[in-house]
Order: structure tokens, then sequence, then C-alpha cells
């Protein structure tokens, strides 16, 4: 099974903001540090906000961060988010056009591997990917000092 380059940079912007969850991130840099598309980061960034994944704070001293602790955002759930798709066309939406959609067996047999897929990734959270957190922020960060997120007023 091949994921979705969506997916991908998907789950490279999480782990990049939970290596140094303390600080705020651009997609410029974001982009930079795996040498992806800024544009492509953005439908990924907007789609990750919108889902409650992200925040995104505009203006001076602004940027991404994660809106939920490492470990309260699961790895299975932003795959399923993110992949939506059927992984052959007979699964979608319609069946497609394949002649033995109603006899097919082999639809059954995907289906059961798919969960299973899904099943693993459920499993686990982004804390369980950035458990090396210290390693992964020497790589990302090496040319930036870990700039802290201001303090939240008091109410």
């Amino acid at each position: 099974m091949k994921l979705t380059a969506f997916t991908d940079y998907s789950l490279r912007v999480l782990i990049y903001l939970a290596a140094q969850p303390e600080r705020r991130a651009t997609i410029a840099e974001i982009a930079a540090s795996f040498a992806v598309s800024e544009h492509h980061l953005t439908k990924v960034v907007h789609f990750l906000g919108k889902h409650g994944w992200l925040a995104n704070v505009r203006g001076k001293g602004g940027g991404l961060s994660l809106a939920k602790a490492p470990d309260a955002i699961n790895i299975g759930e932003v795959v399923c988010q993110t992949e939506g798709g059927a992984i052959v066309e007979c699964f979608g939406e319609g069946g497609g056009e394949c002649r033995i959609t109603g006899l097919c067996r082999l639809r059954g047999v995907l289906g059961e591997a798919v969960a299973a897929f899904h099943a693993v990734l459920r499993r686990y959270t982004l804390a369980d990917l950035v458990s090396n957190r210290e390693a992964l922020a020497a790589i990302f960060f090496v040319d930036k000092a870990p700039a802290r997120r201001p303090a939240k007023e008091a109410p």
C-alpha cells in the first residue's frame, strides 16, 4: 500500500511541530526542512487546521503549532482522514468500471487488509513518532534558536 504525498506531508508537518512543541514554525521553514513545495504544504496545513490538529497564529510572532498534545493525535485517524479515497477503483462510489465487481472476492480481501493496516496505525500517536524528540530537533533546528511561545495571559 502506498500513501499519498498529501498524507506523507501531513505526517511530516506533525512530526516537525512535535519535535519542538514549545516553538512555532512557518510553512516556509517546514518546506525548506523537507525540501518540499510550500504550495503543497499550504493545502496540508489548512486541512490539518480544519481537523483540529494544528493551530495557526497570524501576525508578528505567529506561526504554526500543534493544537493538541502529541499523545492526543492518533496516527491512524490522521491517515484515515488524509487518505480518504479508496485503495482501488471498485471500493469507490458506484464500484467503478470493473466487469466483475459483483462477483469479485478480491474486494473483501483488500478490505480486510486495509482494515488491518488502519488498526495498526490507530495503536500509535504522534508522541510515539517523536519519542526521539531531541534527535529530531537536532536535525530540524540545527540553525534555529528554540523560539519560545509567548506565555498565555491570565484570565
